[in-house]
Formats: structure tokens, sequence, C-alpha cells
């Protein structure tokens, strides 16, 4: 059987680790009981589990346990933080900021609400992806009732000034969401100096397990209130109605133990191996450039264009040996090139030739430097016909 190839898209998603997989066996087999079912010990059981769990998440990012609210990961925690709040302060105002290059899964319900009547401002980023706070301050007006902008970039790793964002809004009363599905884990975050009101996260960004997420929501200075989106039960303090995922909720949390036990050394150590990623290929390779901040950025992420050369093709190039995703978003009736490189002034050709390189906990120096020496090799051998075709063309046209 031949090795596997060289995992490089922990933006997609990462591998459960062992210490959280260890967690949560228990909870499928011995200890199966019902969070909600608390007339007997099973119940008791699985609730306790559940009760350490939040407790870890909110260890994590500065809050009281019961500010954190169980969903199935990010894209539910958005909508509920979106839509929640946009209906149960409609009679406030109708009007929420937000950045061109957010997630869908926070573009597509602020489309929603758009077309409910609800206005909404796109503010665009620079080159690098990043907005000011100045920005959302020139957006907002006496009607703003949510400013939405994610913590870290997925495509390209882009960190936004959030605590100076979250203190502006602090001091206009306006509520401040973040999702911050790429950065949990990777960067600090503590929602109280930041001053975020509600923050969206997912299990399998961080080494946790698919379909189980959260949703933090301040319960004081100020407290926020949101319209559920799902009914029926009243779990969750009413939040989010449904039988609670009971392993996969031990698996986040013990996920987030782990992120901040690591958090003084494994970033430090991701980045080291992003720029040896990044020098290795810039060195020996013309026509490359990174796309994202150069500073503020996430520790574990490169996005690259390589100009001359299609993404799809090297996708292709790198199937067997390596696993990195392309800068283009693409389905199955239509091939466009990335909205997000496009928003920060990335023509069509090179966000066409961008990859997204994403490292994680079982990345090493020696998978790196395989990674480089391949690109080079079939970057080099894709560009050479385009030369050929080039120098042949400028040959013929010679007296």
């Amino acid at each position: 059987m031949p090795p596997l190839p060289i995992y490089l898209d922990n933006h997609a998603t990462t591998p459960v680790d062992p210490r959280v997989l260890e967690a949560m066996l228990p909870y499928f087999t011995q200890r199966f009981g019902n969070a909600g079912s608390t007339s007997h010990s099973f119940g008791h059981e699985a609730k306790a589990a559940v009760d350490q769990a939040r407790e870890l998440i909110a260890e994590g990012i500065g809050c009281s346990p019961r500010e954190i609210v169980f969903t199935s990961g990010a894209t539910e925690s958005n909508n509920l933080a979106l839509r929640g709040v946009a209906e149960r302060t409609r009679r406030r105002g109708n009007h929420i900021v937000s950045v061109t290059t957010e997630h869908k899964a926070v573009l597509d319900p602020c489309k929603r609400l758009s077309r409910q009547g609800y206005e909404i401002t796109w503010l665009q980023p620079d080159r690098f992806g990043r907005v000011s706070a100045e920005q959302v301050r020139e957006a907002m007006r006496t009607d703003t009732i949510l400013v939405t902008i994610m913590l870290a970039n997925n495509e390209i790793g882009t960190l936004q000034p959030i605590r100076e964002i979250g203190q502006l809004c602090r001091e206009r009363g306006v509520l401040f969401h973040t999702d911050a599905t790429q950065a949990l884990g990777k960067v600090p975050i503590h929602v109280e100096e930041d001053f975020i009101d509600i923050l969206s996260f997912s299990g399998h960004k961080l080494y946790g397990p698919k379909g189980c997420g959260g949703v933090y929501i301040r319960r004081k200075n100020p407290r926020v209130h949101l319209t559920p989106i799902m009914d029926g039960g009243g779990h969750e303090s009413g939040f989010r109605s449904g039988t609670l995922n009971v392993p996969g909720i031990v698996g986040v949390g013990a996920a987030c133990e782990v992120a901040q036990e690591e958090m003084a050394t494994e970033p430090n150590r991701l980045a080291e191996l992003r720029d040896r990623l990044e020098g290795g290929i810039l060195s020996r390779l013309d026509g490359v450039t990174v796309n994202g901040h150069p500073i503020y950025r996430l520790p574990n992420t490169s996005n690259m264009a390589f100009a001359g050369v299609d993404g799809e093709a090297l996708l292709t190039a790198f199937n067997a040996e390596f696993a990195v995703s392309s800068g283009s978003a693409c389905t199955s009736a239509s091939m466009e090139p990335s909205f997000v490189l496009r928003a920060i002034g990335v023509s069509d050709e090179l966000a066409y030739s961008s990859i997204r390189f994403s490292l994680g906990r079982s990345n090493t120096a020696e998978q790196i430097d395989r990674v480089v020496n391949r690109v080079v090799e079939t970057v080099s051998a894709l560009r050479t016909p385009v030369r050929q075709a080039v120098a042949a063309g400028a040959a013929r046209v010679l007296p």
C-alpha cells in the first residue's frame, strides 16, 4: 500500500487528535446517557461531561461556562448569531456591518437578511485582506445593530484588528460578532479583553470531531439576547434545541484543552515551518507571490500564487504526494476565481494560480522540504511549454 500523501489542508479539516479520541470513546458506549435525562445516573454522567467541556472551552477564551452554547458547528453558530440578533433587535435598527472576505457561512446569512429588508454595509479590505477600526467607525450608523468580522480569514490567514474593532463597538453600544473558526487554538483569544459579544467556532478545525461546535454568547455587560433559529425542547438555555451530541461535545472540550496546553509552542513551530515552505519556494522560483498579510497572519497559513501556471493543473500534479487546496472557489457547474483573492485586488489570472497550504501538528521539516522540492519541480515543468511557445512566437516575428 503506497504511503498517504502529506496533509497540508488543515483549514479544510483536521484529523482528530488521539488524545481527543480517547476522551470521546467512552461516551459512545459505556457512558451513553442523554445529558437531558437527569433522573438517573446515566444522564447525570453525560451532563457532567458536557459541563466539563463547557469549562474547558470557556477557560480557553476567557468567559463563563454558562456563556457557551453547543451547536452542530460554526455554520449554525454564525446563522444563530446573525439571524438571532437581527430578529431580536429589529425594532432598534436594521443595519449590519461586515466584510466582503467573510466565509460563506456569514456572507449567505447576511444576503438572506438583506432580502428581508436589512441593510448590509460591506467593508472593502486592503491588499492584505485587512480592514481597520476606522473603516468600521465610518460605516456605523445610528441604526447599526451588529458588526460581524471574522477573526482570521480561511483562505489567506489574515488576522483582523479584533480588539480595536470590538472596543469601538462597545463604545457605540453595537453588538460585535466574530467567526473565530480558523483562529481558535492557533492564536490567543480573550472575549473580555477583545470586547467580543458573540463568537462562533467548530471542533473539526482544531483536531476535534466534525459536526460539533458552538457559540459564545455574552451574558452581561451587555447581556446578548438572540432569537433562536431552532425550536423544540428549549435545550442550551433556549438558544439551541436538540439532544446534545455528548461524544462530540466532549471531543471539542478536549481539543480546546490540548490546544491551550500547546499554545506556547505549537504556533511558533508552525510559523517556522510555514516560513521554511515560503522561503524554500521563493528562493528557487520567480513569479511567486504570497497572498495575505506578511505579519498579521495565522502561523500555519500560506496562500501562494504561481504566475503562468494553472492552479488546477498544480493540484492534479500534487495529488498523489500531498494534499493542498486551490485558491479558486470551484463548483461542478462553474469555476470562478476566489472571491477573497479578487476582493484584495489579485488578478483573475493569479487567483486561478493560487494554492493554499495550511500546516498542522503532523507536519515536519522533512515533509516541508519534500513539498518545496516537488513544488519547484512541478511549477518549472508546467511553465516550460509556455516559455517555449513564447520564445517560438518571438522568433517568428524576428526579421
